[in-house]
């Protein structure tokens, strides 16, 4: 499969070893680039790089990234390396800085001294903290709660001021709750540990006396538990074709939330998931995670009016995939 994209236009893909991007790395393969994964495993995965070459690095580690740089002629970058534990982030937030700010920078750095203009940015509905209203639109103001969100919200505004200074096209591209698999099967979410909803839910129903925890069951929402909007892995990388197409073409720096524009407490995800799952997982609540907003709801529609995007996949596929992919995950692991 690689060699047969060896004449495609490279792409640097970096944390293309991980959830979201080794999905990228599949939706580039079939729409003619040549993904070249830029990761230092940390949280990845070797056997995530079907589609392209590996770059084993980091991007603390400058020499590694000029490397990579002089190796291929990229004609973009898509950046989805980052820690994203928002727990973790309050705990060691300077940690979060070193790797999530000054990382972006030193790419963003290589980036212009190679002569390439095009980026697109993974980033995250935290930098909004508590919203002022829902459905959260683009122009809300950005007040983070954790160090996670202002890591992201300053590796943006350096974006920001890279395009007007310097030319770079970027697009910024504030993601809600990331859920499901690759229909297809071929890649899926694989953290250790593990601290999204979906696959905890889906790890315990499939598990033999099993018990997902509950963060919160006290929130100011209709069931006491949190609300989140999630999005359809492929539904993301979709939308990241469509960003780096619409900032190649129209320049300077842009924005969009990727989600659904529907938010589900987790009470809702759970009820969802024993439907499919013969009434598991049985739940144990505990107290909240500090940094947690009560709500987060997306608006799209700057997405859907500018890009054209429009998710495919609702919350029942969403659990269908991921059950699918941690089943025969857990059938290799067994055999």
């Amino acid at each position: 499969m690689i060699e047969s994209s060896l004449q495609a236009t490279p792409v640097l893909v970096c944390g293309g070893a991980g959830y979201i991007g080794s999905h990228m790395c599949k939706q580039l393969a079939h729409a003619g680039y040549l993904p070249v994964t830029f990761d230092n495993l940390s949280t990845g995965h070797r056997w995530a790089v079907q589609w392209g070459p590996l770059v084993e690095g980091d991007l603390l580690d400058t020499h590694a990234l000029r490397d990579a740089f002089s190796r291929w002629s990229f004609a973009a970058v898509m950046h989805f390396a980052a820690l994203s534990q928002v727990g973790q982030s309050m705990a060691e937030p300077e940690r979060y800085f070193r790797n999530n700010v000054t990382g972006t920078l030193n790419l963003l750095e290589a980036m212009q001294a190679a002569g390439v203009q095009a980026l697109v940015f993974s980033s995250t509905a935290a930098v909004y903290g508590n919203p002022a209203s829902v459905p959260i639109s683009e122009d809300q103001a950005q007040q983070p709660i954790n160090p996670y969100g202002w890591s992201k919200l300053m590796a943006e505004r350096m974006i920001a001021e890279q395009c007007r200074a310097h030319e770079l096209r970027a697009a910024c591209l504030r993601y809600f709750n990331a859920a499901g698999a690759d229909p297809e099967g071929q890649t899926g979410e694989a953290h250790e540990p593990e601290t999204h909803l979906i696959p905890n839910m889906l790890r315990a129903a499939t598990t033999t006396d099993g018990e997902v925890t509950v963060f919160g069951n006290d929130y100011p929402t209709s069931d006491g538990t949190c609300v989140r909007d999630y999005v359809h892995v492929d539904d993301l990388c979709r939308a990241h074709l469509l960003a780096l197409e619409h900032a190649r073409r129209a320049g300077g720096f842009h924005v969009f939330n990727l989600g659904s524009g529907q938010g589900y407490s987790v009470a809702e995800v759970l009820a969802q998931a024993r439907a499919l799952c013969n009434g598991r997982p049985a739940a144990r609540y505990a107290p909240r995670r500090a940094g947690d907003p009560a709500v987060l709801v997306a608006s799209a529609r700057r997405a859907q009016q500018v890009l054209g995007w429009q998710p495919r996949y609702g919350l029942g596929d969403m659990l269908r995939t991921a059950l699918a992919w941690h089943t025969a995950q857990a059938d290799r692991a067994a055999n």
